[in-house]
């Protein structure tokens, strides 16, 4: 690593998590709450990652076949929100085709308070607006330089947590990554208003939509395969969006503009149709959702056919419970976990080959492209980050690379109130 750029400070931490997503905004508050320093780098303005920036604000899934999977600190800022009016939990009933039924409702800015709540409870150190730019493992830890809005940062951690989502920490060690030929499309959030329904002629809209399709100026796509009203119903323009590298800052850049862009050509067609000349996006997502970007090359990489059969592992440490969930074009892939299964995720798969002192946590986690589809999805990814945090205290507090007694790490786990198969 070249120093020799000016760095205007240097912090020293028993743990640093890269990525107040999902999965990090747990893995600092799990690691702090085991007694480690922790620092938290986030390159946005706010944790809670896709459920608070990217609008999928409605995390899932908790429980599974009546019972909850998911516990700790993750589910006790569910709760805390829900004191607050910020969180609907709904009638715990599962229903395959209808999964999605059973995810958390969630008010963005009372969530976002209630995390920021937690992580200054438990004394974690929170840098916005901070992107890495280059790390390595030293023989005793981590070294990473951060820019950030006042210069550079030099943080020398014990232990790291990559919750990056994209592996940038990983990648940037140069250790393996793993990507699916075809990724998943991306999604931007966003909400319409200017209508009413009452006033929409149905055959004309129909007849709107089906000259733009001939025309070519729209693909079923563009709609994610839905009927202009129920686009219209649901107040919402749905579209896929592939790139081939939302990881990297360049692939992100055209990812964004290509969203909003896709929306506004939807927009602009629904304006040619008697009743819907003022139609707006009133809302949308500072940040399009990715479902999919790179993996990490783990040592225990997650199959779909281990998924599916609820493999258990000497070295589980949390469950994850969603159907394999693959968007393609026309499509979604969905396989359904049968009555009783429960798969769980191990240890190992947060683990990338040949690294010592970091931790992978959330939807880059080792699998393959189908169980990824399951993985990704956020209440797992919370119950992973937690994982890791506890993990990298323990890294910390033994002075050890990431081979912990993985039993050790299940006990510490369900001190903090989570559930470990």
């Amino acid at each position: 690593m070249d120093y020799s750029v000016k760095v205007s400070c240097e912090v020293n931490t028993d743990v640093l998590v890269i990525g107040a997503g999902t999965a990090g905004v747990f893995a600092a508050i799990s690691a702090a709450k085991s007694g480690a320093s922790v620092l938290l780098v986030e390159k946005n303005a706010m944790p809670g990652g896709t459920m608070c920036f990217c609008g999928v604000d409605y995390p899932g899934i908790f429980h599974a076949w009546g019972k909850q999977i998911i516990d700790g600190p993750c589910y006790e800022s569910i709760l805390r929100a829900k004191q607050l009016g910020g969180a609907i939990i709904p009638e715990i009933v599962y229903k395959p085709e209808r999964h999605w039924m059973m995810q958390i409702r969630l008010n963005t800015f009372t969530y976002v308070h209630v995390l920021e709540q937690m992580l200054s409870e438990n004394s974690v150190e929170v840098l916005y607006h901070t992107m890495l730019c280059s790390i390595k493992e030293t023989e005793s830890g981590v070294e990473a330089l951060f820019t950030g809005k006042d210069g550079n940062i030099l943080v020398k951690a014990k232990a790291a947590v990559d919750a990056t989502g994209d592996a940038n920490a990983v990648s940037k060690l140069g250790y393996p990554l793993l990507k699916s030929d075809i990724l998943q499309p991306a999604t931007l959030i966003n909400n319409l208003g200017g209508y009413d329904l009452s006033d929409i002629d149905e055959k004309n809209l129909d007849e709107v939509f089906a000259a733009a399709f001939d025309s070519g100026e729209l693909t079923k796509r563009d709609l994610q395969g839905k009927r202009p009203i129920e686009i219209l119903k649901d107040a919402r323009i749905h579209s896929h969006i592939h790139t081939g590298a939302p990881e990297k800052s360049d692939g992100k850049t055209l990812l964004e503009i290509q969203s909003r862009e896709a929306v506004f050509r939807v927009l602009s067609v629904f304006r040619r149709a008697k009743g819907l000349e003022k139609i707006q996006v009133i809302s949308f997502s500072p940040e399009s959702g990715v479902r999919e970007s790179v993996r990490i090359d783990a040592l225990t990489n997650v199959t779909a056919e281990d998924y599916v059969a609820g493999r258990k592992y000497d070295d589980s440490v949390c469950y994850a419970f969603y159907p394999i969930d693959l968007h393609t074009d026309h499509a979604i892939k969905q396989v359904f976990l049968s009555e009783g299964v429960v798969p769980c995720i191990p240890y190992s798969a947060l683990i990338p080959k040949n690294s010592r002192f970091i931790l992978a946590a959330g939807r880059c986690v080792g699998s393959d492209t189908d169980a990824n589809s399951a993985l990704r999805v956020q209440a797992p990814c919370m119950a992973m980050g937690q994982a890791a945090g506890v993990a990298a205290a323990i890294m910390a507090e033994n002075g050890s690379d990431n081979r912990i007694d993985v039993n050790l790490l299940k006990e510490s786990l369900k001190k903090l109130g989570a559930i470990v198969p």
